[in-house]
């Protein structure tokens, strides 16, 4: 039998496209095995589709001053150390890598084994984790043509993200029955990501009176996020963060709200979505929302509003735009050929396996 091990976490973003590929590479009869971090939202995730997880030591890696600069090092070399071992007795024929910072660790520890890594790179620029583990890759799989210039040419391949394919079998009338909707109002989805955004779930509620006139809302507000004094607001549902009823949410929803996370908008465009982007501050992050988001904006697929620019009336503004001019969104994302990503991806795994 042959075995893989997948790897990725720190966000839901990093560990989705691994969910995506696990039904192809059950069919092809793969041993399947996960390794990511002691807590983070992958365990979750991974645990509960019945894949055996191991948890390892990860710190981050920053670029920028912080206490904690002196400590996770350590963490780094300690998990380094259990993926070393994790693998002498798993034995897998080849590693999947989707990022995150505990990937570091293991794809490390994989080319000092001499197992052959796969990295998938979801942003149009690579991330400092996949930075320092792309030298051990034979292959690093990419969701734009951007990207290419960034990653050496042997090793670089166009594949898109792979899209959990249950997301395409969604059930409007399940969602708005678990949100308790009629079928008076169209539906806004508000996503601010794993962890929730802050700054976008105060903007909604901000808007809430104005909005709930002539929308119904779903709102996915992260952890720790949700607002106990809208629990009663008829036509507003709000989540800390939902699974299996994600795909049926998608289907209710007229218009997406969103952060503009690589796989996060992969998915809107499988979905042709329309949506209006809010892409994480420069001063947030390294920028890769930002990039990703003004791709998908320059294609016709989605209206962008950056987060500094982000008020009331600019938000409902976009709405409004975006409403009026849904059909071109939808004409445009049908268009785009969205890739095979999954049956590209499992053919590189195949061909690049350990025997």
């Amino acid at each position: 039998m042959k075995k893989i091990v997948l790897t990725g976490g720190g966000t839901a973003g990093h560990v989705t496209p691994n969910i995506a590929l696990l039904p192809a590479l059950q069919e092809l009869s793969y041993e399947i095995e996960y390794i990511g971090s002691y807590h983070g939202i992958e365990k979750e995730l991974i645990e509960a589709l019945g894949i055996p997880y191991h948890g390892i030591s990860s710190g981050k890696l920053r670029r920028y001053l912080d206490i904690k600069n002196l400590s996770d090092p350590f963490k780094v070399i300690k998990g380094f150390g259990q993926a070393f071992r994790l693998l002498g007795k798993i034995k897998p024929n080849i590693v999947f890598s989707k990022g995150g910072f505990v990937s570091v660790p293991v794809v490390l520890a994989a080319k000092m084994r001499r197992i052959p890594v796969i990295i998938h790179e979801s942003d149009i620029t690579p991330g400092l984790a996949n930075k320092i583990a792309i030298p051990a890759a034979k292959k690093v799989c990419c969701n734009f043509p951007e990207t290419l210039k960034y990653l050496p040419s042997e090793k670089a391949v166009l594949t898109g993200s792979p899209i959990r394919q249950e997301l395409l079998s969604g059930k409007a009338d399940s969602a708005r029955s678990y949100c308790h909707f009629d079928n008076g109002k169209p539906v806004l989805l508000i996503i601010g990501g794993s962890t929730g955004s802050k700054v976008i779930n105060d903007a909604v509620r901000a808007l809430l009176p104005t909005l709930l006139k002539e929308y119904q809302i779903i709102h996915l507000c992260g952890k720790g996020n949700l607002d106990d004094s809208f629990m009663n607001e008829k036509g507003y549902a709000q989540f800390e963060y939902i699974s299996q009823q994600l795909k049926d949410m998608f289907a209710l929803a007229d218009i997406v709200i969103s952060r503009a996370g690589a796989n996060a908008i992969c998915e809107l465009l499988a979905l042709h979505k329309p949506n209006i982007l809010i892409p994480l501050s420069a001063a947030a992050s390294r920028g890769d929302q930002i990039l990703n988001a003004k791709s998908f904006e320059k294609q016709g697929f989605s209206y962008v509003l950056m987060e500094e620019n982000l008020t009331d009336s600019t938000l409902l503004e976009a709405i409004s735009h975006v409403a009026a001019q849904k059909d071109n969104y939808i004409k445009a994302m049908k268009k785009s050929g969205q890739m095979d990503s999954i049956q590209t991806i499992i053919e590189l795994i195949e061909n690049n396996a350990k025997n």
